[in-house]
């Protein structure tokens, strides 16, 4: 055989076993997709649902009676954080204070402007005192026709004028003792005080920091701990089957263990936006969803304020 012959035969050979190796290759692989791997088992089992016919949702814990988050009347300096976290505080107890300097001296100028006020209110009344004794005066000589009609007038226009100031200066007194009134008041409100009974939860407030009222930023957190409550969010698609008394069930999230049981409270009246996400699959981001309350009792079950759990609601 010629040699070109030859490299050409050999070329063929080496094209069609690339060929069918290539072929060997991708039946070997389409055979090993279509091949079912057995799903890998979870780390924890999830929590299953114990009623025949069960609403899954998600809880948050509060206190009972719901958490208060305590922030500052006005904005200020903190002087002295009275309570830390933990504490259990009654109705009116002191949980922080902010700087009173400026209120103090607001109330020193105002009680001041007062006494002031009540020095002017004594002396106008001297010398109402006199105008009345020179009225009378007047009043006696006229009777005679001693004095003449345009002086009486001119003592009867002073008495007037005199009684008008008196009232002036009472007035003036009015307003001055309000205001003292509202200095007290703006002291009294740097005095941050507990709404309620309950334990401080979160204590957001260092002495030295400056502070300002916001609905963002809570300065304390306080709930009662003796009980709890919780707050189911029940997506909107599955509000419908929430019936009034429903049983409920809650767990620890992501546990099937340890069952904690419910008492039904109530249904807020109003659906509003989700506002946690679990981080699951096919959640939406503008759910709305409608709120749950139940309370439950102290278990064996560690349970705290803010944590998340597995909700089962029964739709029977």
């Amino acid at each position: 055989m010629a040699p070109e012959n030859a490299n050409r035969f050999m070329f063929k050979r080496i094209s069609f076993a690339l060929a069918f190796g290539g072929i060997a290759l991708a039946a070997n692989l389409v055979r090993k997709q279509n091949i079912q791997e057995p799903p890998v088992p979870p780390l924890t089992e999830p929590a299953s649902a114990p009623f025949a016919d069960s609403i899954g949702a998600r809880g948050i814990v509060e206190g009972v009676e719901e958490n208060v988050r305590i922030a500052p009347a006005a904005a200020g300096l903190v002087a002295a954080v009275q309570v830390k976290v933990g504490d259990e505080v009654t109705a009116g107890q002191v949980l922080f204070e902010q700087d009173a300097r400026d209120a103090d001296a607001q109330i020193a100028v105002q009680e001041a402007n007062v006494a002031s006020i009540q020095s002017g209110i004594k002396e106008a009344e001297v010398a109402l005192a006199d105008r009345q004794d020179q009225w009378s005066r007047v009043v006696q000589l006229g009777e005679n026709r001693v004095v003449s009609v345009d002086e009486k007038q001119r003592t009867l226009f002073a008495l007037r004028a005199a009684a008008t100031r008196v009232d002036s200066r009472k007035s003036e007194l009015a307003a001055a003792v309000a205001q003292l009134g509202r200095a007290q008041v703006q002291r009294e409100l740097l005095v941050v005080r507990a709404p309620r009974l309950g334990t401080v939860l979160q204590v957001n407030v260092r002495t030295g920091e400056y502070v300002v009222p916001s609905a963002l930023e809570t300065a304390l957190l306080l709930g009662r701990t003796d009980a709890f409550q919780l707050r189911a969010d029940v997506d909107e698609d599955n509000a419908p089957r929430v019936k009034s008394g429903c049983e409920a069930v809650a767990f620890i999230k992501g546990s099937r263990h340890d069952p904690v049981p419910l008492r039904f409270v109530r249904i807020e009246p109003y659906i509003l936006p989700k506002r946690s996400l679990t981080g699951e699959s096919g959640e939406r981001v503008d759910t709305r969803v409608l709120q749950v309350i139940f309370q439950f009792d102290r278990t064996g079950v560690p349970v705290y304020v803010g944590q998340q759990m597995d909700v089962f609601l029964s739709a029977q």
